[in-house]
């Protein structure tokens, strides 16, 4: 089956579960509150398929539990939290970067302020682990308990890798050393503890749990090297935000990073500071030229390769392993 037809039957079921969840937000006199998650998840206003995003994660983990030989359905409380974490982060990401926009629409921060943002964030995170709590009705006792210790931790990497960035931004002497530590934290933990949890539910043995969840972290930083390429030179309007911030923010993406060690005129400038948006069109194309477009491509496709390997280890089932191949190719082949 095709991953389009695995998406149309698995993600409904997750999305009705979430918007259960969310309900828990908000009675009568936190109608506000429930309004702001919803929006946020692409549930309120103008929705559209670019507002809900495109559920990875969940699916993620749906599709390791059936490749690995379970029954999907039952993974579908770890599906939930994992998005809901996911759009944790989100919401708090967009306040500490100063983001306008999300999924092609204003951010919760600028809709509602950041003091109610952080707490809509901090409502998701709650949401989370309720969600993850359910699993107990649909495994063992043992499997759920071992999964709900998988959510605290990834929640740690998750804000250790965000440090990193906030850290690094207009921070001058770092190199593509300092890179992949962040990425691994911000981006391939969480998608690393999908495809462990999955296989968990499954009930997989233990060396085939870290077959996929190795498979997950080299997708997870395919994924985020890919995301740094959409951030420079990808259609703001299919992307869903601003590609002009890597550069206004100081970001040190992989594409950054190696063109400083590769470009003096660009790393002369970087080291200056503030860039301007009237200079954001000539450094991207000196950063094009300089072959950092290239490189970083070229890195993305190098680490699904190797996720991919690391897949065929764990001997998925058919028609479900050629589902997840499919979708590791379209996590680096998003719309430019």
């Amino acid at each position: 089956m095709a991953l389009s037809e695995y998406i149309k039957t698995m993600l409904p079921t997750v999305e009705v579960d979430m918007h259960n969840f969310i309900k828990e937000a908000g009675d009568p006199d936190l109608f506000d509150l429930h309004k702001m998650l919803s929006y946020h998840m692409g549930w309120e206003d103008e929705e559209s398929s670019q507002a809900t995003g495109k559920r990875i994660r969940p699916l993620m983990v749906l599709l390791t539990t059936e490749a690995a030989g379970g029954d999907w359905k039952k993974a579908i409380p770890a599906a939930s939290a994992v998005e809901l974490i996911h759009n944790f982060c989100l919401i708090h990401d967009d306040i500490q970067d100063n983001s306008p926009l999300r999924r092609g629409r204003e951010t919760i921060w600028k809709k509602w302020g950041k003091a109610q943002a952080i707490n809509a964030g901090d409502t998701m995170f709650a949401l989370a682990h309720m969600a993850l709590a359910r699993l107990s009705e649909t495994v063992d006792a043992s499997i759920a308990l071992s999964a709900f210790r998988i959510l605290p931790k990834v929640s740690l990497q998750l804000t250790q890798g965000q440090f990193l960035d906030l850290s690094y931004e207009n921070k001058n002497g770092l190199s593509e050393d300092d890179y992949w530590p962040m990425i691994a934290g911000k981006t391939a933990a969480l998608l690393s503890a999908c495809s462990e949890l999955g296989a968990l539910i499954a009930g997989c043995p233990p060396e085939t749990v870290d077959a996929y969840r190795e498979f997950g972290y080299k997708i997870g930083m395919a994924y985020q090297v890919y995301d740094d390429v959409l951030g420079i030179w990808g259609d703001a309007v299919l992307v869903g935000k601003s590609t002009d911030s890597d550069l206004l923010e100081g970001k040190n993406s992989l594409p950054i990073l190696y063109c400083i060690a590769h470009s003096e005129e660009f790393s002369a400038r970087w080291k200056e500071g503030n860039i301007r948006v009237d200079e954001i069109a000539y450094l991207a194309g000196l950063m094009e030229k300089t072959g950092a477009k290239e490189y970083s491509l070229d890195m993305s496709n190098k680490l699904t390769n190797e996720a991919l390997d690391i897949l065929e280890q764990a001997k998925p089932r058919s028609p479900t392993k050629d589902t997840l191949t499919e979708l590791a190719y379209l996590l680096i082949n998003r719309q430019k």
